[in-house]
């Protein structure tokens, strides 16, 4: 008999979508992560075994060929994909897929890991952030490829005070370190720029590629990206 009361469950509409290419440990916390955050997500990899990293109840869609194959890419959605990540054990086939991803696809928000810092060079030049394998974390790879307000890194003392990490916007490039800082508010922390980091100095100028890591408070989080590409500039609440 039909039951006039039910209620129908509420369906869960993705709006956004991500690819991931390598499902080693670290691949398969980034796909949690994602979908955690309400990311559909397809991940690849050459080996089916690797899907068994993937946490229980993971549901996802799981594509099994090397993830620079253009049939398998399009199988696992990259045509819409917002993000694109490869995270295999091996550099030339992360920047092969990445270059694919971007160049052939004109996917914007791409994220390569690589395990020779040497390359990073290279990678970035091509407009593929990079992250070196000793510093490859969920966290890290997250914080190139989201927004600032879901890229913290870490929170200090009561948690009013963040770390984040994000890459300079193309409007930012050009201009001193000292433009962004706001004291009391926003503080550019270090610079990475093709693989190699160092503390900021206020005189220096940032270049398209490079990624910040700023300490900032919460309440600064969502201004943060207009704040970023104005040089500082933007209206303050």
């Amino acid at each position: 008999m039909r039951n006039i009361n039910a209620v129908p469950l509420p369906c869960i509409v993705f709006s956004v979508h991500a690819v991931i290419v390598g499902c080693g440990r670290v691949g398969a916390e980034l796909a949690d992560a994602l979908a955690q955050r309400n990311f559909s997500v397809a991940i690849i990899d050459k080996n089916p075994a690797a899907f068994e990293h993937l946490h229980q109840g993971f549901e996802g869609q799981t594509l099994v060929g090397p993830g620079f194959d253009r049939d398998i890419l399009e199988e696992a959605g990259i045509k819409k994909a917002d993000v694109f990540i490869a995270v295999t054990n091996g550099d030339n086939s992360n920047i092969v897929c990445a270059r694919i991803a971007k160049e052939h696809y004109g996917r914007r928000t791409v994220a390569a890991r690589i395990y020779d810092p040497r390359r990073a060079q290279i990678y970035e030049r091509l407009g593929i952030p990079t992250v070196a394998t000793v510093a490859w974390t969920t966290d890290q790879v997250l914080a190139r490829v989201m927004p600032p307000e879901e890229a913290i890194l870490g929170t200090i003392g009561s948690g009013a005070v963040v770390a984040i990490g994000v890459e300079v916007p193309e409007a930012a490039a050009g201009a001193r370190v000292s433009e962004f800082n706001v004291p009391g508010r926003i503080l550019i922390t270090a610079v990475t720029r093709f693989g190699q980091t160092e503390v900021a100095q206020p005189n220096l100028i940032l270049q398209e590629g490079d990624f910040l890591n700023l300490v900032v408070m919460r309440a600064e989080l969502g201004g943060l990206t207009e704040h970023l590409a104005s040089r500082g500039k933007a209206p303050r609440v």
